[in-house]
């Protein structure tokens, strides 16, 4: 290559540095979106602090930085228990959670990828929480306080997240499940309750008609009670009518008409007749 050519080539060697230092200096810079944090790592060592939403500078070709998701993230864990009784009991949680934006760079060096996060911190400490939940329940109070199981699991799913920098915002019992053994017992329960609530029932209700039996011969006894004084009342004016009759008859005096008022009860009807037609019968 000859002197001549060389001045020739500088344009284009300045077009090419050029290139490059704009494209270094775009390289040099990162955007963080709302809702993100990132972890600036140089030659594969990631530095403390987290970059949040904004601008940051990065040493462009010996840096990288990884982005995370901070917002509000859901997960179904499936999880399983024995209760205070020894029965198996199965349940399938959706966790929301959300990853703390202050602890990104942890995260970043000991779990990696949000999948991780999930499969390594979220989905076996979803299944100690629920052992701890359950254990202190039989199976019938697993599910009659189904609040109180979900409060004791959320007290340990957030005590033992919050160290791996992982928000627990709320958690749903989507699916309760006990054994089928369970599950016959409950269903013979229910049967037995029934029948014995149907013995109570035909208890009270003989009960109730031997009281009416009771009431009615009451009643009979009373009314015959009443009969007999009436006719023994009036079996004595009868015996006192008669001694009348026979006393006018052996005074030989004319039988005088007499009022009779019968017995003293209500309801009597006076009649009257003569003595004499008594004396000729």
């Amino acid at each position: 290559m000859t002197r001549q050519s060389l001045p020739s080539l500088q344009p284009l060697i300045g077009g090419i540095i050029a290139a490059l230092l704009v494209v270094i200096s775009f390289n040099s810079f990162i955007v963080i979106n709302p809702g993100q944090a990132g972890v600036l790592s140089v030659l594969g060592k990631a530095q403390d602090g987290a970059l949040l939403e904004g601008l940051h500078f990065k040493p462009p070709l010996i840096s990288t930085v990884d982005v995370y998701d901070v917002t509000v993230q859901k997960f179904e864990v499936p999880a399983q228990s024995a209760t205070k009784d020894l029965q198996d009991l199965t349940a399938s949680f959706a966790i929301n959670f959300r990853l703390d934006p202050l602890q990104v760079a942890q995260i970043r060096r000991t779990q990696g990828t949000l999948q991780n996060i999930v499969a390594k911190i979220i989905a076996p400490q979803t299944q100690e929480s629920f052992k701890i939940a359950a254990a202190k329940r039989t199976v019938e109070q697993s599910i009659t306080q189904r609040s109180e199981l979900k409060q004791d699991f959320d007290d340990a799913l957030n005590e033992r997240l919050a160290k791996y920098g992982i928000i627990v915002l709320d958690t749903s019992v989507i699916d309760l499940n006990f054994s089928p053994e369970f599950a016959r017992a409950v269903e013979e329960k229910q049967i037995a309750e029934q029948r014995a609530q149907r013995a109570v029932y035909i208890a009270q209700e003989a009960e109730q008609e031997a009281q009416a039996d009771i009431n009615r011969a009451k009643g009979k006894a009373e009314a015959q009670r009443l009969l007999a004084e009436t006719l023994k009342a009036q079996g004595g004016e009868l015996v006192l009518q008669k001694e009348a009759i026979e006393a006018w008859k052996e005074g030989g005096a004319k039988m005088p008409n007499v009022l009779v008022m019968g017995s003293e009860n209500k309801g009597s009807v006076p009649f009257l007749f003569n003595l004499g037609d008594l004396q000729n019968k």
